[in-house]
């Protein structure tokens, strides 16, 4: 008996540690190991902005944010003023993109924006792909491959952990419509709004990640015509990852940095 006793006890702090260490140690190593990726690519993004400014040429004080409905692809922030004019003897006058130039495909498990949601107090590094190990573990938000970048027609779809690890995503059921979801990247910030949510699909609910989302399960909700989309995957309920929460967001700005 006192042996069983013995090895009960053991056990019980065993898993008491193992609590700890997953609801506790593994929150904290992914905290400051996001914070200090922050930091890195916002000096990064500084510097390289420092360089550029040295180098620019006249004019380049002009530009300015751009915003664009997100439900309106013809007018949506890859479209160009086309207000120049064409009067015989004249010189056009100059256009304005209103995003740059499309960036490279991000490196695979590589951190290249910042996702801010002032709302629940969220700055966390965005990572390509949704690897647990190399991502979302490490206190990342992963970006969904094959889905849009920030400022694209479509769908940029993210995945974050809501429980251990960070759980960047802890909050994101408190997100109401109108709230600011803002992406930040080497060349441009991206402001978009929370307009849906769906508080609970299946796992294999891909529809919701689509170019236009849609839930597959949950019949209405989702989107029936192309834009500018975010979407906000996590597990739910707590503490379990039975089910998927969406939030779905449409871009209504953006400005170079």
């Amino acid at each position: 008996m006192w042996g069983g006793a013995e090895a009960a006890v053991t056990c019980g702090l065993v898993l008491l540690l193992l609590v700890v260490h997953q609801l506790w140690w593994t929150n904290r190593q992914a905290r400051e190991g996001a914070e200090r990726k922050v930091h890195a690519l916002e000096r990064e993004w500084q510097g390289a902005g420092q360089g550029a400014g040295q180098g620019a040429g006249e004019g380049d004080e002009e530009r300015g944010s751009q915003s664009a409905p997100a439900d309106s692809p013809g007018a949506g922030p890859e479209s160009r003023d086309s207000g120049a004019d064409e009067t015989p003897g004249r010189k056009p006058a100059r256009r304005q993109q209103a995003v740059a130039a499309p960036a490279p495909t991000p490196d695979w498990d590589q951190a290249y924006a910042v996702l801010r949601v002032p709302r629940i107090g969220i700055r966390v590094p965005v990572a390509e792909g949704v690897s647990k190990s190399a991502v979302l573990n490490k206190g990342y938000v992963g970006h969904y491959p094959r889905t849009s970048q920030p400022g694209q027609g479509g769908n940029f779809a993210l995945a974050g952990h809501r429980n251990t690890h960070g759980e960047p995503f802890r909050r994101i059921n408190r997100l109401r419509g109108g709230d600011e979801v803002v992406v930040e990247t080497r060349k441009a910030v991206y402001t978009y709004v929370v307009d849906k949510t769906l508080a609970q699909t299946s796992a294999r609910d891909s529809g919701v990640i689509r170019a236009v989302p849609r839930s597959l399960v949950k019949a209405g909700h989702g989107y029936d015509s192309p834009g500018y989309y975010i979407t906000l995957t996590t597990c739910t309920p707590e503490y379990t990852s039975k089910y998927r929460l969406i939030v779905w967001g449409k871009l209504r700005s953006m400005r170079p940095r």
